[in-house]
């Protein structure tokens, strides 16, 4: 487990649209373009192995669009490289950062100073969720996957721990951009889940991406 004194001064930034890591939980990659190649390549070689993950802003237009102030940092716990030199990556949640401040330099990637502390709840144990209605949620999660046409193993669902439903819901399904974010950025498992039971909620009655999170 990492301890606040573990975590770097210094982070190599993936921004991807849509992808969310939150703490503990655990997100595939599929690197190929050749900055993020360098990027991984080069945490590869740090004592840390991790890589930020942060999602650009939406609309923000140029080769360096801009960013989130928060984002999730993951390590790297597992990869393998294709024959054609691409890297199948599997980072695993450690904790939430938000931008300090963009760091210029040579690399052909995007770097920044991450101010961890008022994250250092993400490096405990697992969260739990004390008003967590499993039977009202997951009835609310059925008929959304009916709606979505969806499938899952609604057993191993219902056995899950709180912290590895929620989260592996928020990162699952398919929201909008700034609804991800909000799911991030919750400060509470407890929070997490009551956001993501109103997307849910909002996408069955029809609702668009700016109702739902005002």
């Amino acid at each position: 487990m990492f301890k606040a004194a573990d975590l770097p001064d210094l982070l190599p930034v993936f921004p991807l649209p849509g992808a969310l890591l939150l703490p503990r939980a655990r997100l595939p990659l599929h690197i190929f373009e050749p900055r993020y190649l360098a990027l991984f390549e080069d945490a590869l070689k740090s004592r840390e192995r991790m890589i930020g993950m942060v999602q650009p802003v939406p609309n923000s237009v140029g080769a360096d669009p801009q960013l989130h102030q928060v984002g999730c940092a993951g390590r790297v716990t597992q990869f393998a490289e294709t024959e054609d030199g691409r890297y199948m990556v599997t980072l695993t949640g450690v904790s939430r950062f938000a931008i300090e401040q963009e760091v210029q330099g040579f690399q052909p990637y995007r770097r920044c100073r991450p101010e961890w502390p008022p994250f250092h709840c993400d490096l405990g144990a697992f969260e739990h969720d004390p008003e967590f209605d499993r039977k009202t949620f997951l009835i609310l999660l059925e008929r959304f996957f009916d709606a979505q046409s969806l499938s899952t193993d609604w057993e191993s669902l219902k056995d899950a721990d709180d912290e590895l439903l929620i989260n592996s819901l928020s990162m699952l399904l398919d929201f909008q951009v700034e609804d991800k974010q909000a799911l991030l950025e919750a400060p509470t498992l407890t929070k997490r889940r009551e956001i993501l039971a109103t997307l849910m909620e909002y996408s069955l009655l029809g609702g668009d991406a700016e109702d739902r999170m005002q």
